[in-house]
């Protein structure tokens, strides 16, 4: 059963950086999909990230585009989001999902959901 955690959150200022992990075990990533959600108080979980391990292919929401990068190490097990240029409205809960196919970057399509890893951007 593929288990992900996720590590990386933090207090950051606006306009800071954070790369975030997400460490998958119990199989290998191969032949899925991870993609990053976030969940902020009184909101839905979305989707602000989400790539093909196979091809790297990458989606990204407006809302993230050019901030919010990606990334896979296939030998680690271990997909990454780099985030930079935080603002406020980042602040939130993000967690890592698989799935089987990296768009739609919807929480309903990923699943062996991590715990979580607060981010909060705040002067």
């Amino acid at each position: 059963q593929l288990q992900l955690v996720e590590s990386g959150g933090g207090l950051v200022q606006p306009g800071g950086s954070l790369r975030l992990s997400c460490a998958a075990s119990g199989f290998t990533l191969d032949y899925y999909a991870i993609g990053w959600f976030r969940q902020a108080p009184g909101k839905e979980r979305e989707g602000v990230s989400c790539i093909s391990i196979s091809d790297g292919n990458t989606y990204y929401p407006d809302s993230v585009k050019g901030r919010f990068t990606i990334s896979r190490d296939n030998a680690k097990n271990t997909v990454y989001l780099q985030l930079n240029s935080l603002k406020p409205e980042d602040t939130a809960v993000y967690y890592c999902g698989g799935g089987l196919m990296f768009r739609p970057c919807v929480p309903k399509h990923f699943g062996s959901w991590g715990q979580g890893t607060q981010v909060t951007v705040s002067s």
